[in-house]
């Protein structure tokens, strides 16, 4: 079976994930902790990044823009209405835009400090710069949560799905980061009720359900972050 190398709290990896159960695509998912920089998983990807995946054959494909075209060019254009990137080129630039806004300007902005604070540290051994929580790192990236929730909300309140009238690659992209910042409570829903109705769709399809069983060594979730009505 292939393989995806992935941690529970990567939204890369929650990304890829989401296309694989949308798809239909059964991988054996191996949790890998990045910053041990393991000799076998770097042999896999020098970059020492996430998502890693291996095909029955010992290929990889390294990082999840690389995975999803993957996934789109191998699996996707078989699925016609169901496709995750759109047939028209100006429609899957916008998807392709919106993804990459979560993947890497969320990303940099607000999860990977927040989780690499509040999740890593808490399993890294001091070598590997394990310790307590940077407070001012915390304190930077929290105010940078509401610029990326205002857009979340006026894309969610101005179209059917982010990027147009069809469930695509960036309602995923979204919604795994979303599911990262909500398992650490660090969203107010009380303040994006057209946010809180878009994750509530994503939430409730089937391919969600193993993110909602996902649980972290040492950081319990909120107590609504399985809750499909919250």
């Amino acid at each position: 079976m292939p393989v995806l190398y992935h941690h529970p709290m990567s939204t890369a990896s929650r990304f890829v994930r989401l296309i694989f159960a949308e798809y239909g695509f059964q991988a054996e998912l191996i949790e890998e902790q990045p910053w041990e920089k393991r000799r076998d998983f770097i042999a896999l990807n020098p970059a020492g990044t996430l998502p890693v995946y291996l095909d029955d054959n010992m290929r990889t494909l390294c990082g999840a823009t690389i995975i999803s075209e993957f996934m789109d060019e191998t699996s996707g254009v078989l699925k016609r209405d169901r496709r995750l990137l759109a047939e028209d080129p100006f429609q899957r630039a916008e998807i392709r835009r919106l993804t990459e806004w979560f993947l890497f300007k969320a990303e940099q902005d607000v999860t990977r400090p927040l989780v690499r604070e509040r999740v890593y540290k808490l399993q890294m051994t001091p070598d590997h710069g394990g310790g307590a929580p940077d407070s001012k790192i915390l304190r930077t990236s929290r105010n940078n949560i509401r610029q990326h929730m205002r857009y979340l909300a006026w894309l969610a309140g101005s179209r059917t799905w982010l990027a147009g009238e069809r469930l695509s690659y960036a309602d995923l992209a979204g919604a795994a980061t979303i599911s990262v910042l909500d398992y650490l409570g660090e969203i107010d829903w009380n303040e994006w009720p057209q946010v809180k109705e878009w994750y509530q769709r994503l939430k409730s399809r089937p391919s969600f359900r193993p993110l909602l069983n996902d649980r972290v060594r040492g950081v319990t979730p909120v107590s609504h972050y399985a809750d499909l009505d919250f």
